[in-house]
């Protein structure tokens, strides 16, 4: 009987490290994902589609909670500010990891040294648009138009310091010419005024543009990735005609708080880069005209470290201060 007592507690104890290891395993609960804009946006649908891909693979549900403001801060603060045990993680983006630690006059985080980079998910191209009416042919005729009658030319945006307005404040400096700037609440509102003939032009999301432009509504003039686009193949970049510096890319990825274990971060990023090679979640962003992401956290966090100051100089450059 004692025998028989010893091996059953000796079993016990070889069985409970397996048990609590089980407990243990990333993750065995469900993961916050803050969407640092509000629903129904971009980075708001593919959050929630990378998201329920990564929710089938990790085993585990993954609820996006949009925390919209401030240009992205209020949401991306909330990350930094998060506890890092992998539990709360969400999307990062161009503008508050690359713009607004020039553009607004205090951050309450650091995105170089609070964040980790995970995964970059995606970049998109903006294009350069005028109505279907507009005299403007190419880009050439838009900067002869500009430097004629400086101050007159207007250009739409969805708001202060977002790519859209980026882009153009990039295009002003780099050709020599001067704008005006006509922000709006977002950028479909831009877009819905530059076809009604409100502005003259728009560096628009590609996504967003290609309706518009495939319907005959808006021309497109020029792309702001470095080679033309697949999709749209008639139109040329910005490099080609002649202004290689205005080379602009929209893009996202997976972050977390900084401090978070490197075991959690490698089976996010793998997790993330597995999402990415689905079927649905890889149509979804080809065919808006954008590129793939993927990776290592290496190569976004060197993305974030190169956009950083070259975005920095754009605001400063032109004079930009947040709304």
């Amino acid at each position: 009987m004692k025998r028989r007592s010893l091996l059953q507690a000796t079993g016990g104890i070889a069985f409970l490290p397996s048990i609590l290891h089980a407990q243990d395993k990333y993750p065995n609960k469900p993961i916050n994902w803050i969407c640092p804009y509000a629903a129904g946006g971009n980075a708001d649908s593919r959050s929630r589609q990378v998201a329920k891909a990564m929710s089938a693979i990790l085993g585990q549900p993954i609820i996006i909670d949009n925390k919209a403001g401030a240009g992205g801060n209020i949401g991306t603060e909330i990350i930094a500010r998060a506890k890092p045990d992998g539990y709360t993680i969400g999307m990062g983006n161009f503008a508050p990891l690359a713009v607004n630690h020039a553009l607004f006059k205090k951050l309450n985080f650091d995105p170089l040294n609070d964040l980790i980079p995970i995964v970059l998910i995606e970049k998109g191209p903006l294009i350069l648009m005028v109505r279907n009416e507009s005299s403007f042919k190419t880009l050439k005729d838009i900067v002869a138009a500009a430097k004629a009658a400086p101050g007159k030319l207007s250009y739409a945006s969805g708001g202060i310091g977002g790519s859209h307005h980026l882009s153009g404040a990039l295009f002003e400096h780099t050709a020599g010419i001067d704008m005006i700037h006509a922000p709006y609440k977002s950028g479909a509102a831009g877009a819905s005024d530059l076809m009604g003939g409100q502005v003259d032009m728009m560096f628009e999301q590609m996504y967003s543009a290609m309706p518009a432009i495939k319907g005959g509504r808006l021309r497109a003039i020029a792309i702001t990735s470095k080679t033309r686009s697949p999709l749209l193949p008639e139109i040329p970049s910005m490099a080609e005609l002649g202004y290689p510096a205005v080379e602009v890319q929209n893009w996202q990825g997976l972050i977390g708080p900084k401090g978070m274990p490197a075991d959690i971060i490698k089976a996010l990023n793998a997790a993330c880069n597995q999402a990415l090679q689905t079927a649905e979640v890889k149509e979804k962003i080809l065919s808006q005209g954008n590129e793939m992401g993927g990776g290592a956290p290496e190569l976004f966090a060197a993305l974030i470290k190169a956009e950083s100051p070259r975005w920095g100089k754009v605001v400063r450059d032109a004079k930009i201060e947040p709304e």
